[in-house]
This record gives structure tokens, C-alpha cells and sequence, in this order.
């Protein structure tokens, strides 16, 4: 088989996930075998690739592939989430360009061009995950608003409703005026802001008198209903009773009394504004004050607002403040920074508004998911461990979930009206069921679909996927189906923690409702990817490298190498292009090591030596030591720390020592034992790489020798465990000190590596001669010589405490530059040697010191001794 010179990745990968594809190996089927599940996180249909999904995707990757080498049902679900309020937003900005105005369509218009933007870009990010290596089921494939799931959402909707757990309810919610919807609590983003505070007086009515109220927000004056004021302020005590008058629209407001009002902010005297203000409007509830809504649902100001209105709230911040300023009703206005609610979605400011809106009940629902994840049993994991307080603090100060939105994009309210009342309505799965019940609620039999108008509010789009891990199995319509019963609960679940409530959290509620267990046992929150200045990566920085280019430029599993070095686990991930480079590098190496061995000439009748067998023995001990470091890294989802083990097991055992080893001479065969064992061990390295490295890994499988599709590497058996012999892998440590002794002498001296070289050694710590073969090959040492004594006229160099001898002719050598620096290294010794026996001498040291950390100065006390006597002794033998 023709090997190429140089590994193509941009040859290869596509090759081999075609491969994949074909030979359907990603699918899975209910069968005999234990199941692996991951769903996805399903990203916006609106998205594409970034260095989250990368990075998150790259993990869920490593995991599946690992789970279906252990010979287990490997299932990864994919999917996307339509993502309501950016699709919705992509879908109107559309329509704009094209001069269409959403107003002017009807909703089944505005669907129908949802649902072809949809269908032309919604698959972008599935397709470009194939690009970075998912082995995802791709038959599975799910998204939010697919019928199937649609239904289950109605389903529960209507199944929570009838539980007595959905209400409809007029509240002060938060309100998007940019995608002119609400949103949850969750979904408002507060940031610190430098604004102004305004200082605005108000008169007293039939008095000369005036209040002074402070507000960061002048243009809602024009919505007061009230001003409040302490009753135990002493300052304000006269003014009960009395009336105000509002600056511009000269309405006349109560002065009323409550504890509410802090003494100590601003004036002491608050303007009460219930339409635009949680705070205010529990203040007008209490003291039921009149409530005067100064806004459209754009942020414009109505017809309240005067003659501002139809103007933009900040434009008329700046303009009242002006026209206040000149009337003589603004006092001064203060820098004052305070936090500013703000869209997730679209980044606009947050106004509070007062809306009919649905909510569900979380009381109640949220005790198991807390119980799941806080309680003894852990049965659901957060890994890492910390991320359980914010759990904690999320879960126990819930409040009720706001889930309607003001979209046409997403699954329509099943609430359906048949009078203008606010009770008028009954919910129900579909039409026909509305109807009847609509018939039974007003003992009108004559009611038709014809008279009932559902509710036109769309459903949050978590409200979809926080039955993902169900409804992607049919678990909510078919409960007692094998698939829900097979694949559910599922495994692991790779996130980021920026969704550890809005999705999580949900999932595990709705898991318990519907299924009275946790939707996963273990959820691996990822860290956010930053650049290397600790930025989070954004468009608008221009901080993020465009993941396909990267994908080219490194390959798919350079990239992969690069995330996963960068990761550690739940940390963020500050990321570097170099650590791609270095994928890459890593992935040129193997290949080249590779094309090394399949390079070597077999002799089947040649005797397999000494030394290739102690180096076989040594390198299968050490790889079942690193196989079970590994085992626990992947227990702890330490996948940064597993891919590190096994970078170094290839890079420095497998390549720099094993094959050092066993490599035949310069133009000679190897023996066939020694080849075939070689070959083994490199498809063990593959398989445990092969997570990681999907596509190098199967090119250098499938050209090792000739496999069919049942032999391909991403179906082989992953190795199991087998004996660590410690005491090996001990003397095979001391051994390659004593090479890299000898390697830095012979550098140092100019001594060439075809000139063999005579060892002595003064054998003080006993160490075994079994490894004589293995340095004498790696050093070119023509004899290893036990001596009792010092060996005059030798370089010498320790291992531990034993001494080795490398005789060296003073012809050879400048004398002068050796001499100089041997008495740099003396000194710094003797330097290091005297901090140790400081801090020995130190009795506060020594007293309170465990007993293994002065035994361990005590060595490195004995260590250095001994080394300054070698390098004395090296000083004499050259005067």
C-alpha cells in the first residue's frame, strides 16, 4: 500500500467520514447492548460554527466515539432550536430588505417565510459539524418545531394547565421593545451604566411649597400616579394628605405614606410610576393608585406622552430634560451609574411592563430537581463540583416562569377564546377538543370552531427544549415506547454554564414531572472560550476565528488537539491558534512515526533481541499505567488532562524511547516478533487516540494493513486494562537517566555517536542490570563495567546515588572552557545545598513539617552532597 509522504488532511477527512457515513456507524438501533446517550445541545437555527460549539461539540465527540470502542449503543442526537426571538428578528430584517412589512401579513404568511428561511439556512450548523468530525446520528436528527415535537410541547402545555400549574395572569413583565416581546427573568442581561440622575421639583397644591424628587428616568413623569413619601421622616410629615402637581401635564397626584420610601436616597420623596416600575406597581396595588402606561410596545411614547409622543424613549430623556430644565422644574442632575437591564437577544434595554401574560407555577415542580442534584444521592452530577451553588441559588429563589411570548415564530398558545372576556377561554390540545369543552363550559352546543379565536402568543423557546432529552425519544406522546425506554435517561450532558438554569435546570424538572427520574447523570459544564487577553470572543471584538478557516488551516483533529489542550475542565478556555499548530504538529508526528515502521524490513528468521523484549515489556506495563490514568481522567471529565497522557505516552514513550529501542540498525531487518508487537502496540495508541483524532487515527488503521468495514477502527475494541508493573516502569525511569547522562556527555564532549564509548559505574543504589542491553543500544556503549571506585580521567555524571563514568581523552577536549564551566556548576550547588540546610537548621521548620517533607529535604540534602563530590572529583581529574 502507497503511503504519501506527508499527511493531507484536507485528503483525508473527507474521505473518511464519508466512509463512516456509508457504513452507517453512527446510527444506532435498540438492541441488546448497554446504551451511551447524548443529546445535543440544540443550537440556534439561525447560527453557525463558533469556538463554543467547536469546543462543546469536539467533547460530546470524544465522549461517543470513546462509549462506541467500549462496544456500548453509541446515540448522539442532533438538532437545532428555532430559537424564537433571533429567528423571528432574521425573518423580519428579510422581509424588510424585500419591502415587506411583518404587520401586513397574516401569520400563516409570516410562517410560511419562516419556514423557508428555515429550511434554506436552519441546516448550516449540523452541516458544518460533520466538517470538525461529529459522529452524531444523523437520522436522528430533531428540531424544536418539528411536528412530533411541537405536539409533545402542546401536550405538556395542556397537561399543566389542567395540573392547575399554568395561569394567565396581568403582570409587570420584561419587555423587548426591539423584538416586541417579554421575556423571563433569565433572559435580561444586567450590565453597569453611567446615566444621569435628575432632580426634579414638583409643586404642592393651593401652597408655594415644593418637593424635590430624584429619578434616572425624567420622561416617565409623565405615567405618575403619586408621590410617596416615610411616614416616619419628620421632614415630610406635613405634606400627608396634600397633593402634588405633575411638572408639563400639570395632572394633580396623592402624597401618600409607606415604609417603602429609604430616607436616605436621594430627596427622601419618591415618584410613584406603576405602569413602569415592579417596585411602583406593588406601591399602587397597596395603595391602589391609577395606572397610566406612557408607551407603545416599541418604546415610542403613546398619547399620555404628550407631544412627545411617537418619539423614541431616549430621544425624549434628552428633550423633557431640556424643556424641564427651561420651565425651572429641574434643580440639577448628578452623574449616577446603576445597573441596566438588557435584552439576551437583542441587546436592547429592558422596559418594565404591565402585560397579560402566562405563567407556570415552579413551587412545587422545582423540589426534585433540586433534591436531584443537592441531595445525598447526587443522582444528577455537575461536574465541576462548583457550579452546585449557583445551582442552589437559582433553583431556591425561583420565581414563576413567564413562558409566553409575543411571536408568531413558535408553538401558538393552545388557549382558545370564545368571548371577550379574560376568563373567556378554555385550553386544549386542538380545535375539536376546544370546541366541546368551550360547548360544556357555556352550555352553548351551537359554539363552532368558527366562534373561537386562539390565543396568538407563541410559547418561550425553552418551554420546547426543556423536554429535549424526552421528546427527541417520543417520550412525551409515547411514554411506554422501547426507544424512551431504552435511551432514557440519557448519559452525559456537555453544556455551557451560561444555560445551567434556562436549559438544565428545566430539563431535570421536566424529567422529574414526566418521568420521575433525571433526564442524565452526569452534566460536564464547559468554560467560555476567551482569547488569549481573557476576552470573551464576540463578533463585535473581532476576536473570533472563523471556525471553518481554522478547520483548513490545521485540520480538523489539529483543531480538535487545540481546543481540548486549552480546556481544562469547567475552566475557561483561553485560546490560541499556536495550540492548533500544535495539533497539527502532533498529528505530522505520528504520521511520520507511522511511515518509520512500515518502513522497516522483516526477517522472519532473525531471533527477536534482548533488548527489543525488555523494551516491549517495559512499554505495555507503562501504557496500562497511563490507560488507567486515563480512566480517571474521564471520570472526572478531565478530557484535557486524558488527551495530555496520551500525547506524552506517544510522543516521549512510544516515539522517542520504544521505537528508539527496538528500531533496527542503519540498513538491517527487524525480526518479525518484534515488528508484529510494534504494530500492536501502535493500534492500541490509535484506539485510545482515536476520540481525539478521528481522522488521522483510521487513515493510519486502514493503512496498516487491509480491513473491511467491520474492521475499521472506529468500531475496534477499545484495550482494556491490564497488569501495571510499577517496578518496570521504576527501572526504565532510572535507565533513561543514565542515557540522557550519557547523551548530554558525549554532546558536551563533541564525542560522535558512531564512536563507542566504554561505562563505568559505582552501583550504590543497586540498580538492576537487566536495562545494560537498553543503554548500551540508546548510547553506543561498547561495555557496561561495575566499578567499586572513582574512575580517574572520566566524565561522571549521578542518578540518584549512583555514579557513572564516561572515560574521556584530554586531547578531545578544551580543557580551560570545561574547568570554567564545572565551577559554575559547583557554585550553584553549593547554592541550592545551602538553601536546604537553612531550612533543616530551621527549628520552626523542622517541628512543624510532616515527617515525608523533612525526609524529602534530607534527601535532597544527601543528593546535592553527592553531586558536588562528582563534580570535585571531575575539577581534580582535570589539573
Amino acid at each position: 500500500m502507497n503511503i504519501p509522504s506527508k499527511y493531507n488532511s484536507k485528503e483525508v477527512e473527507g474521505k473518511w467520514y464519508d466512509y463512516w457515513m456509508k457504513h452507517n456507524y453512527f446510527h444506532s438501533e435498540v438492541d441488546e447492548r448497554e446504551p451511551y446517550t447524548i443529546v445535543i445541545p440544540p443550537p440556534n437555527v439561525t447560527g453557525v460554527l463558533h469556538m463554543g460549539h467547536m469546543l462543546n461539540n469536539t467533547i460530546q465527540d470524544v465522549l461517543i466515539r470513546r462509549a462506541r470502542l467500549q462496544g456500548k449503543n453509541a446515540c448522539w442526537v442532533p438538532g437545532t432550536d428555532h430559537a424564537s426571538i433571533a429567528t423571528e428578528a432574521k425573518v423580519v430584517a428579510k422581509l424588510k430588505e424585500q419591502g415587506i412589512d411583518k404587520n401586513d401579513l397574516t401569520r400563516e404568511e409570516f410562517l410560511a417565510h419562516a419556514w423557508e428561511w428555515k429550511n434554506e439556512y436552519g441546516g448550516i450548523i449540523l452541516d458544518q459539524l460533520k466538517k470538525l468530525g461529529a459522529s452524531c446520528d444523523w437520522e436522528r436528527t430533531a428540531f424544536t418545531m418539528d411536528p412530533a415535537l411541537s405536539e409533545s410541547v402542546i401536550k405538556v402545555f395542556v397537561d399543566l394547565y389542567n395540573k392547575g400549574l399554568i395561569y394567565r395572569g396581568y403582570r409587570m413583565v420584561n419587555w423587548d421593545p426591539e423584538a416586541k416581546t417579554t421575556l423571563s427573568d433569565e433572559e435580561v442581561i444586567y450590565e453597569e451604566r453611567q446615566g444621569n440622575l435628575y432632580y426634579l421639583q414638583y409643586d404642592i397644591v393651593d401652597s408655594d411649597e415644593k418637593v424635590i424628587i430624584a429619578t434616572t428616568r425624567p420622561e416617565t413623569i409623565l405615567g405618575d400616579t403619586a408621590i410617596c413619601i416615610n411616614p416616619n421622616d419628620e421632614r415630610f410629615t406635613h405634606l400627608k394628605g396634600k397633593k402634588a402637581i405633575v411638572p408639563l401635564c400639570n395632572r394633580e397626584i396623592p402624597i401618600i405614606e409607606d415604609e417603602y420610601v429609604d430616607v436616605e436616597f436621594g430627596t427622601g420623596c419618591l415618584k410613584v410610576t406603576p405602569a413602569h416600575d415592579e417596585n411602583d406597581k406593588t406601591l399602587g396595588d397597596k395603595h391602589k393608585l391609577e395606572v397610566i402606561d406612557i408607551f407603545n410596545e416599541d418604546a415610542t411614547l403613546n398619547s399620555f406622552g404628550l407631544h412627545y409622543e411617537g418619539k423614541d424613549r431616549f430621544v425624549v430623556r434628552k428633550e423633557i430634560s431640556k424643556e424641564l430644565e427651561e420651565k425651572g422644574f429641574l434643580v440639577k442632575t448628578e452623574v449616577h451609574t446603576n445597573k441596566v437591564g438588557t435584552s439576551e437577544r437583542t441587546k436592547a434595554v429592558i422596559e418594565p411592563r404591565l402585560s397579560d401574560q402566562w405563567f407556570l407555577k415552579m413551587e412545587e415542580l422545582v423540589k426534585p430537581a433540586i433534591e436531584a442534584v443537592l441531595g445525598e444521592d447526587r443522582e444528577v452530577k455537575l461536574f465541576p463540583k462548583k457550579f452546585e451553588n449557583t445551582y442552589r441559588h437559582w433553583m431556591e429563589n425561583i420565581r414563576d416562569w413567564n413562558i409566553s411570548r409575543q411571536l408568531w415564530w413558535g408553538q401558538q398558545i393552545p388557549a382558545f377564546y370564545y368571548g371577550d372576556g379574560k376568563e373567556d377561554f378554555v385550553v386544549a390540545e386542538n380545535i375539536e377538543d376546544a370546541v366541546k369543552l368551550a360547548q360544556e363550559k357555556t352550555g352553548n352546543s351551537s359554539l363552532s370552531a368558527s366562534d373561537l379565536k386562539q390565543d396568538p402568543d407563541a410559547l418561550d423557546t425553552w418551554f420546547s427544549s426543556w423536554l429535549w432529552p424526552m421528546s427527541v425519544f417520543d417520550g412525551i406522546r409515547n411514554p411506554e415506547n422501547e426507544e424512551i425506554k431504552y435511551y432514557y435517561p440519557t448519559n452525559d450532558l456537555v453544556t455551557g454554564p451560561d444555560i445551567l438554569f434556562f436549559w438544565v435546570a428545566r430539563m431535570i424538572i421536566a424529567g422529574y414531572e414526566y418521568k420521575d427520574e433525571r433526564p442524565f447523570e452526569n452534566v460536564y459544564l464547559t468554560g467560555l472560550v476567551r482569547d488569549k487577553q481573557r476576552r470573551k470572543m464576540s463578533k463585535s471584538l473581532g476576536n473570533s476565528p472563523d471556525a471553518l478557516k481554522l478547520i483548513e488551516d490545521f485540520g480538523a483533529d489539529g483543531v480538535r488537539v487545540g481546543l481540548l489542550l486549552s480546556a481544562a475542565a469547567g475552566n475557561d478556555l483561553l485560546f490560541d491558534e499556536d495550540l492548533c499548530q500544535q495539533g497539527k504538529g502532533f498529528a505530522n508526528k505520528i504520521w511520520n512515526t507511522f511511515r518509520l515502521i512500515k518502513g522497516w524490513e522483516i526477517d522472519e528468521s532473525l531471533e527477536q533481541p534482548e533488548t527489543a523484549k525488555i523494551g516491549l515489556a517495559w512499554y505495555e506495563a507503562k501504557f496500562n499505567k497511563v490507560l488507567l490514568e486515563i480512566e480517571d481522567h474521564f471520570s472526572k471529565y478531565r478530557l484535557s488532562d486524558a488527551l495530555m497522557a496520551i500525547y506524552k505516552l506517544i510522543t516521549d514513550d512510544f516515539s522517542s524511547w520504544l521505537l528508539e529501542i527496538v528500531k533496527p540498525g542503519y540498513q538491517q531487518p527487524i525480526d518479525a516478533k518484534t515488528y508484529k508487537a510494534v504494530i500492536e502496540v501502535l493500534e492500541n495508541n490509535l484506539k485510545v487516540l482515536h476520540p481525539f483524532m478521528p481522522f488521522l487515527t483510521e487513515e493510519i488503521w486502514q493503512h496498516i494493513t487491509e480491513r473491511t468495514p467491520e474492521d475499521a477502527l472506529i468500531i475496534a475494541k477499545y484495550p482494556t486494562v491490564g497488569e501495571t508493573n510499577e517496578e518496570l516502569i521504576t527501572n526504565f525511569e532510572f535507565a533513561t537517566g543514565v542515557v540522557s547522562g550519557i547523551r548530554t556527555i558525549r554532546k558536551n564532549k563533541n564525542i560522535s555517536f558512531k564512536d563507542a564509548i566504554e561505562l563505568s559505574v559505582v552501583n550504590n543504589e543497586k540498580f538492576t542490570k537487566e536495562f545494560d542491553v537498553v543503554i548500551q543500544k540508546l548510547t553506543n556503549a561498547s561495555e557496561i563495567n561495575y566499578v567499586t571506585d572513582k574512575v580517574d580521567g572520566a566524565a561522571s555524571f549521578r542518578v540518584k546515588s549512583n555514579e557513572y563514568f564516561v572515560p574521556i581523552s584530554l586531547d578531545t577536549i578544551d580543557v580551560e572552557a570545561e574547568i570554567t564551566k564545572l565551577n559554575a556548576e559547583l557554585k550553584r550547588a553549593e547554592g541550592f545545598l545551602t538553601g536546604i540546610q537553612k531550612k533543616l537548621s530551621n527549628e520552626r521548620f523542622v517541628s512543624n513539617a510532616p515527617e515525608q517533607v523533612i525526609a524529602l529535604e534530607r534527601k535532597k540534602e544527601s543528593d546535592t552532597l553527592a553531586k558536588i563530590e562528582t563534580i570535585k572529583a571531575s575539577l581534580t581529574s582535570l589539573q
